[in-house]
């Protein structure tokens, strides 16, 4: 048993079940990120269990205890939301400490955790300003000072980086995870952005249609997506999927697609690989954008890198990266390419696809068999 563990939970608006059975366990101390498209479940299953939406059936435990039927004030947690909420005619001190005050906490101890949380998020200066005299950056750490003076069992987070630029978003994202390892807080956090998924957790939950479709580490979640849905939708740029088919050269299974003139390419899978036995197989090809490269920067420790002549449609220089687009299996590939490669739209490019990375699914299923 985890420190919060959702068991079979499920979801229903009359007849519309907007979350289907949903287990998962979370360990004290953990950071756990749902993340999946609008409307896949995730904010409705942080509502569960922060209380502001009832459980329709299954259940929902904070430290072994049933949370079916407790109050929100009552679970002993802390919520940052996407929109700060914070009082207007407050200053940020008050904002911080109100809910203490309201919850009796004398008023020695109500300074004493507000002086400890704006040293820790860096907001000392800022006690005294009211919230229309700060960034939005500054907004969010005074919430989030507001929910860390609760002491709580469990934080949620529910998409709160979404109203910052972008600059910001990336030195908040840094904040957080600094405050997640010095604190060892539980935290579920929601979010739309697969970038903070990947960056700030240490289990990711992938949603989509109202089911979990992954739950698992950011690795396994990158390298190893158990399905389609989730290879395309982690990582930027997403996974390159494209028709193939199994076949055998040499003892050892390929992998057999088309350029966009129509001709053959070869892709030696590593020996011993599970499509060995499944000659004939029609697959969807699944490889991520720096498994194909050019050749000097291809992975030299791997023993399946093999080379394909390909015409480039477009190049995207990106700062450190070059992304270079090509055609294979019917669809547009893209591989990333150091920045100094000297490459044109046009030109027929040698690419390096490094076939220890690539993955596959079933067309039907889009399930991953290998």
């Amino acid at each position: 048993m985890g420190f919060l563990d959702i068991q079979r939970a499920t979801k229903s608006y009359g007849s519309v079940k907007v979350l289907h059975e949903t287990d998962i366990s979370i360990e004290e101390g953990e950071f756990l990120v749902l993340v999946g498209p609008s409307g896949c479940g995730k904010s409705t299953l942080l509502n569960m269990i922060a209380g502001l939406e009832e459980v329709t059936s299954g259940d929902i435990r904070i430290k072994g205890r049933s949370m079916n039927g407790v109050r929100p004030a009552e679970r002993n947690i802390a919520m940052v939301f996407q929109s700060y909420a914070l009082y207007p005619n407050m200053n940020v001190a008050q904002n911080i400490s109100f809910g203490m005050e309201m919850h009796g906490v004398p008023r020695p101890e109500r300074e004493r955790k507000v002086a400890q949380v704006a040293e820790l998020l860096q907001i000392g200066r800022l006690l005294d300003r009211k919230p229309g005299q700060l960034s939005g950056g500054q907004r969010q750490r005074v919430a989030m000072g507001r929910a860390l003076v609760r002491d709580p069992d469990v934080f949620l987070f529910d998409e709160p980086l979404s109203n910052l630029d972008a600059k910001l978003r990336v030195d908040m994202r840094t904040e957080i995870k600094k405050l997640h390892q010095k604190l060892k807080t539980t935290i579920v956090y929601v979010t739309h952005d697969q970038i903070e998924a990947l960056t700030l957790s240490t289990r990711i939950a992938v949603m989509f249609g109202g089911h979990v479709q992954q739950l698992g580490t950011p690795k396994e979640i990158y390298d190893t997506p158990a399905n389609m849905f989730v290879a395309g939708f982690m990582g930027s740029p997403s996974m390159n999927l494209f028709a193939a088919r199994v076949a055998a050269q040499d003892g050892r299974a390929i992998a057999v697609t088309r350029r966009a003139d129509g001709s053959e390419v070869a892709l030696p899978f590593p020996e011993g690989g599970a499509l060995a036995a499944q000659v004939g197989r029609e697959i969807v090809l699944g490889l991520r954008p720096e498994a194909i490269t050019d050749r000097d920067g291809a992975d030299r420790h791997s023993r399946a890198v093999h080379v394909v002549e390909s015409p480039v449609d477009i190049t995207e220089p990106a700062g450190s990266d070059t992304f270079v687009v090509t055609h294979l299996g019917g669809k547009e590939v893209t591989g990333r390419f150091r920045a100094d490669v000297d490459v044109s739209p046009g030109q027929v490019f040698p690419f390096a696809i490094n076939m220890e990375k690539a993955v596959a699914f079933d067309p039907k299923t889009e399930m991953r068999i290998a």
